[in-house]
C-alpha cells in the first residue's frame, strides 16, 4: 500500500434515481445494433443523451443521432472521426475529433448544423491541436481537452493552455476539474491555473480511464492495463477484489455507475463487467452472453438507468432497469415447459433433454448441464413425495444425483399427479392413457396401466379431487371416475360444456386445492350432489377486468397467473386474502411463451421462472414497477414539397407553420425515445380537422397527406410502449394558405368585380330597358302600322275577293245563260231543221190533185213554214253573244297564237264552254268526226302533246 496525501474529498456520489437493480441471476434483455443499422463507422467513442431522450454517439464517421425510430448521422467539415461529444442545456451537441472541435446547433428549421470553433486559432497553435478526448461544461465554460492542449469556450471566445508534459484524461467530480499528465500526476483546475494534486504522482505511469466516486470520501480509479485502485483520502492502492482481478486480465477503457450502486466497467478483450461497490461482479456481457464484439470503448448509463455501450463495431443497448433477466442459448436451453428447485439445484424441462444448474452458485459465467439419458423431449419436471420425477419422451424418470436413476415406464409422459386420498400413490398421464405409480420404501415404482381409457393426448391438463379425475382434451372435458384397485375408470362422463348460457370450456384448473372449470372468464365447480356444475361468482369477480382467459395456474404463494392472447398477467396475492392485478410488466413477453405448457415455477416472491419459446425468464415480483414509466412522443420531421423542418431538433416550439397550397402534400416521421423493447413501441395519430378519430395503433413511424384543403391543422402524435402505458400527446401546428384564386385578396377581388359587374349589368339593364321600350314603341307602332296596312290590305283583297266572287258568280249566271242560250239555238236549229224536212217534204207533194182551197191552204202554210225558217234570227244572236261574252278569252288566244283561223277561235270558246263533241257539231253543223278532226288541228297548233288536256289548257289562258 502507498501512501498518499491525494485530496479526493471532491467526489461525490452522482445524483441517479433510485430504481430498479442489476440482477445477478440470468442476463438482461440485449438489443444489438450493427453499423448497418444506424449508417456509420464502426468504432463508437462516446454517448450523451439530451432532455428530449435522444441519443447522441461520437462515431468514427461523425456524429451518430438515434431517437427511438430513425438514426441520423452528422458528419464534420474534415469528415474525421468524433471521439468526444457533451450536449449544454440548451441543446447544443459540442463535439471534438482530430485537430477540430466545436458544437451542432439546429437552425429554424431543425436542421443540425456545425459550427467549427477551432477556427478561432491561430494558425500556428492550430496544428498540434490532436485528438479532442474529452468535454465537460464547467461554469459556464465548455473544456475541450487534447492530450497536447485543453480549450476553454465562453461567449464566443476561446482560450487554451497547454499541456505540461501530455495530458492523458479529465475528470469533472463535483464540480470541481481534473487533469491527468503523464509526469506531474493529477491536476487541479483553479482561477484559470493547473494546480498539482499532492501524492497524485502514484499514478504517473498509470493511464487512468475513469474514476468512479464511492460513499466515504472513497474512489474507485480504473487504469488501462494496471487494473482497479482505491482511495479513501490519505492512501491509494490497489482494489483487491474480484472485479479488479478481471480487469486486470483483460485491460479497462473506463466506464460508468448505476444508481450510485453499480459500476460497469468496459475492456478491450472480454466485454463489460457490472459490479457492485464492493467489487463483486454482478453481470458479465460478452460476445458469448450476446454482445457483438468484446472491446467495449465506452459505456453510458441513460436516463432510465439502461446501459449503452460503444463498441469497436457497432452499439450495443442494455435492458438493466428491469424486473426481468433470461436464459437463452448462451446456457445452453431452448424451449422450456417446465422448471423445479430440487436438492439445491435448478430443473428445466426443455425441447432437447433436461437440464440442471446448481442454484447457489453464480450464473454469470457457468451454462446448464444436461442429466444424461434425457437427450429427447423433456415435457415436465416435477417434485411429488420429495422425489423428482421427469416425464419425458424417454418415459417416466427418476432423477437422483444430477442423473436418471429409475425409468418407471418407457411410455412418453406428461406429468404426474398425486391421488387425494391414496398416499403414495401417483397417477401419470402418458402418450395414451393413464398410469399408476406407488412410492416404496426403495423409491416409486410402475404398478398398472389403468384400463379404460387410452385416447392420446398432447397437453397435461388433468386434476384429481377426491371423487373424479377431470381432463381436458381438445374441446371436450373428461370426467372419470378411478376404480378402488387403480386398475381401471369405473366411470367416464364427456362433456361439450359447463353451462348451458356460455359454450365452450376454457381452461381447467386447481384454485385453494379445488377443482375449478372456467369458460369466458367465468368460474364453474362440479357439485356431486347436484351432478352439475355450478358458478364460483366470487372467483369469477376476480377476472371481470381481465382479457380472456385461456389458461390458468396457481403458484406455491396463492398468486394466479393468467395466459391471454399469447401474453401473461397475474393476481397477485396480498396479506388480507385481496388480489393485485400486474399484466404491463409481462407484456414485453407476449409471442414468447409456450403456447399449451405455460410455465410458471414460484420459488419465492424474488425468484419467478417463466418458460419461453427461446429458453428462460427470471422475474423479480419485488423490483419496484417505476421502470414502466410513460413514454414521450415526438414528431420528429414535418416535410412538404418545398421544404423538411426536423421539428424534433428545434430548441423552441413555433406555434406554426405556413405553407403555400402548392405544398398541401405534407408527411410527418414520429419518434419515442423508448429503447426497451423498441420494436413493440406503437403510435397513434390524428391530423384535425381533416380527421375525427384517432387512427389504430400500429409501430409505423410515419404518415403523408395529399391534396389537403386550405385550412388550419393541428397533427397530434402520441406514443405506447411495450407495457401499454401512453405518452401526451404531441402537436404542431401548420395552415395550408389557399391558391391564389381561393386567397382573401381573390375573393375580395371577386366581391368587387360582381359589384361591379352588378353595377354594370343593372345600368345596361335600365338602358335595355328605355331603349327595349322606345324600340317597343316603334315597334309597336309598326306593328299598328303594318296591321292597319295589313287590314286594309286584307280588306282591299276581300273587297277584290268578293269582286270575285260577283264575277264568278256573273260568269257562272252567264254560262248558265250561254248553256240555256245554246240550248235554245240548239233546239231552235232542231227546229228549223225538222221545219225544213217538213218544207221539203211538202215540196215533195204533188199539188195537182188537190182542190184549189186545198191547194190555197197548202201554199199558205208551205209560206208560213218558209217565213219562219228564214225570219229565225236566233243562232246568228247566239254567235254574237258567244263572242261578245268570251272576247277577252278570244283576244288572248288571238293575241298568243295569231295563225289561229275563226273557225279554231269558234271551236276554241264551245270547248271553253265544256260543250260537248255532239252539240258542237250540231252547231257548227259538222259530223262529230269533223268537231275531232278540228280539235287535232287546233292542239297541233297550240303546240300540245298527247298527254297535255287541251280544255285545261283554253282555261289556263
Amino acid at each position: 500500500m502507498i501512501k498518499s496525501y491525494f485530496i479526493i474529498g471532491f467526489f461525490t456520489l452522482f445524483s441517479v434515481a433510485l430504481f430498479g437493480q442489476v440482477k445477478d441471476i440470468g442476463l438482461p434483455a440485449i438489443k444489438n445494433y450493427k453499423r448497418t443499422d444506424y449508417k456509420g463507422g464502426t468504432q463508437n467513442w462516446n454517448i450523451d443523451q439530451d432532455t428530449n431522450g435522444n441519443l447522441y454517439f461520437a462515431n468514427n464517421s461523425g456524429l451518430i443521432k438515434f431517437d427511438g425510430s430513425t438514426w441520423h448521422k452528422y458528419s464534420l467539415p474534415n469528415s474525421t472521426a468524433i471521439r468526444s461529444l457533451k450536449i449544454d442545456d440548451s441543446g447544443k451537441i459540442f463535439v471534438g475529433g482530430n485537430n477540430e472541435f466545436g458544437f451542432f446547433k439546429s437552425n429554424e428549421k431543425g436542421e443540425l448544423k456545425y459550427f467549427s470553433l477551432s477556427n478561432l486559432i491561430s494558425k500556428k497553435d492550430s496544428k498540434n491541436i490532436n485528438l479532442i478526448w474529452r468535454i465537460h461544461i464547467y461554469k459556464g465554460e465548455v473544456i475541450f481537452q487534447s492530450f497536447t492542449k485543453v480549450f476553454f469556450y465562453k461567449n464566443d471566445k476561446l482560450r487554451f493552455i497547454d499541456a505540461p508534459k501530455k495530458f492523458q484524461f479529465s475528470f469533472l467530480i463535483n464540480n470541481k476539474l481534473y487533469f491527468q499528465d503523464k509526469s506531474l500526476g493529477i491536476l487541479e483546475y483553479k482561477n484559470g491555473k493547473l494546480i498539482a494534486v499532492p501524492g497524485s504522482e502514484f499514478f504517473n505511469d498509470k493511464e487512468i480511464w475513469a474514476v468512479f466516486p464511492l460513499s466515504n470520501n472513497k474512489l474507485i480509479l480504473a487504469s488501462l492495463e494496471k487494473g482497479l485502485f482505491i482511495s479513501d483520502g490519505k492512501s491509494i492502492k490497489s482494489w483487491e477484489t474480484e472485479a479488479n482481478s478481471f480487469i486486470k486480465k483483460n485491460t479497462s477503457l473506463g466506464g460508468s455507475i448505476i444508481k450510485n450502486k453499480f459500476i460497469v466497467l468496459n475492456t478491450v478483450l472480454n466485454g463489460i463487467i457490472i459490479c457492485d461497490l464492493n467489487g463483486k461482479i454482478i453481470q458479465h456481457l460478452n460476445r458469448q452472453k450476446g454482445l457483438q464484439n468484446n472491446t467495449v470503448l465506452t459505456s453510458f448509463v441513460d436516463n432510465k438507468n439502461n446501459v449503452w455501450l460503444g463498441l469497436d463495431n457497432g452499439i450495443t443497448f442494455i435492458n438493466e432497469n428491469s424486473p426481468f433477466t433470461y436464459f437463452d442459448y448462451s446456457y445452453n436451453i431452448g424451449t422450456v415447459y417446465a422448471s423445479v428447485v430440487h436438492n439445491n439445484n435448478l430443473y428445466v424441462a426443455t425441447n432437447q433433454g433436461l437440464f440442471y444448474h446448481p442454484w447457489s452458485k453464480s450464473f454469470k459465467d457457468e451454462p446448464f448441464y444436461r442429466i444424461e439419458g434425457t437427450i429427447a423431449q423433456a415435457w415436465n419436471i416435477q417434485v411429488i413425495n420429495n422425489t423428482l420425477l421427469c416425464a419425458s419422451n424417454n418415459g417416466a424418470l427418476v432423477i437422483e444425483q444430477n442423473r436418471v436413476a429409475k425409468i418407471l415406464d418407457s411410455k412418453g409422459y406428461f406429468g404426474f399427479k398425486a391421488i387425494p386420498k391414496r398416499p403414495g400413490y401417483i397417477i401419470g398421464e402418458s402418450y395414451n392413457g393413464f398410469s399408476v405409480f406407488k412410492s416404496a420404501p426403495n423409491g416409486i415404482d410402475y404398478v398398472n396401466q389403468v384400463a379404460g381409457f387410452d385416447q392420446t393426448t398432447n397437453t397435461f391438463e388433468i386434476e384429481l379431487d377426491e371423487n373424479y379425475l377431470w381432463l381436458k382434451k381438445d374441446n371436450y372435458l373428461y370426467q372419470m371416475t378411478l376404480s378402488e384397485d387403480l386398475k381401471s375408470f369405473e366411470f367416464i362422463k364427456k362433456h361439450t360444456g359447463i353451462s348451458s348460457q356460455r359454450k365452450g370450456i376454457g381452461s381447467l384448473q386447481s384454485i385453494n386445492n379445488k377443482v375449478y372449470f372456467q369458460t369466458k372468464n367465468h368460474f364453474y365447480r362440479y357439485s356431486k350432489e347436484q351432478e352439475g356444475f355450478f358458478e364460483d361468482k366470487k372467483t369469477s369477480a376476480l377476472f371481470t377486468k381481465t382479457p380472456t382467459l385461456k389458461a390458468l395456474i396457481e403458484d406455491a404463494y396463492g398468486n394466479l397467473w393468467y395466459a391471454y392472447n399469447e401474453s401473461l398477467g397475474v393476481l397477485e396475492k396480498k396479506s388480507d386474502g385481496t388480489y393485485h392485478q400486474k399484466e404491463a410488466p409481462f407484456s414485453n413477453l407476449t409471442g414468447n411463451l409456450v403456447n399449451n405448457y405455460i410455465s410458471i415455477n414460484a420459488i419465492d416472491p424474488n425468484n419467478i421462472f417463466i418458460g419461453l419459446t427461446d429458453g428462460l425468464t427470471h422475474y423479480d415480483s419485488k423490483i419496484s414497477n417505476s421502470f414502466i414509466t410513460k413514454p414521450r412522443a415526438f414528431i420528429e420531421s414535418f416535410s412538404f414539397p418545398e421544404d423538411t423542418i426536423i421539428t424534433g431538433n428545434l430548441t423552441t416550439d413555433k406555434e406554426e407553420f405556413e405553407l403555400p397550397y402548392s405544398s398541401n402534400h405534407v408527411k410527418f416521421t414520429f419518434s419515442s425515445p423508448t429503447f426497451e423493447n423498441q420494436e413493440n413501441v406503437m403510435y397513434s395519430y390524428k391530423l384535425e380537422p381533416f380527421e375525427e378519430n384517432w387512427r389504430n395503433w400500429s409501430t409505423i413511424s410515419i404518415k403523408e397527406y395529399t391534396n389537403l384543403r386550405e385550412g388550419n391543422y393541428t397533427m397530434k402524435i402520441k406514443a405506447k410502449n411495450s407495457y401499454g402505458v401512453e405518452s401526451n400527446v404531441s402537436e404542431i401546428n401548420f395552415t395550408i394558405s389557399p391558391p391564389w384564386y381561393r386567397h382573401f385578396l381573390a375573393y375580395l377581388t371577386y366581391f368587387i368585380l360582381i359589384l361591379a359587374a352588378i353595377y354594370y349589368t343593372t345600368n345596361r339593364i335600365k338602358v335595355k330597358i328605355r331603349t327595349n321600350k322606345y324600340y317597343e314603341t316603334i315597334e309597336q307602332r309598326r306593328l299598328y302600322l303594318e296591321k292597319e296596312s295589313k287590314i286594309r290590305h286584307e280588306q282591299h283583297e276581300l273587297e277584290k275577293e268578293i269582286e270575285k266572287l260577283k264575277n264568278d258568280k256573273l260568269q257562272i249566271k252567264i254560262l248558265a245563260k250561254d248553256k240555256e242560250l245554246v240550248n235554245n239555238s240548239l233546239q231552235v236549229v232542231k227546229k228549223n231543221k225538222v221545219l225544213n224536212g217538213i218544207i221539203q217534204k211538202i215540196k215533195d207533194i204533188d199539188t195537182h190533185n188537190l182542190d184549189d182551197s186545198t191547194k190555197s191552204e197548202f201554199n199558205k202554210l208551205h209560206k208560213s213554214i218558209v217565213k219562219e225558217v228564214n225570219t229565225d234570227k236566233s243562232w246568228k244572236d247566239l254567235e254574237k253573244h258567244i263572242k261578245n261574252v268570251h272576247f277577252d278569252f278570244l283576244k288572248r288566244l288571238k293575241e298568243k297564237y295569231p295563225t289561229i283561223s275563226p273557225r279554231e277561235l269558234d271551236l276554241s270558246t264551245y270547248l271553253l264552254m265544256n260543250m260537248s263533241t255532239k252539240e258542237i257539231a250540231e252547231i257548227m253543223n259538222i259530223s262529230t268526226g269533223g268537231v275531232e278532226l278540228a280539235r287535232y288541228r287546233l292542239r297541233k297548233k297550240l303546240g300540245l302533246n298527247k298527254k297535255e288536256n287541251l280544255i285545261g289548257f283554253l282555261m289556263s289562258i
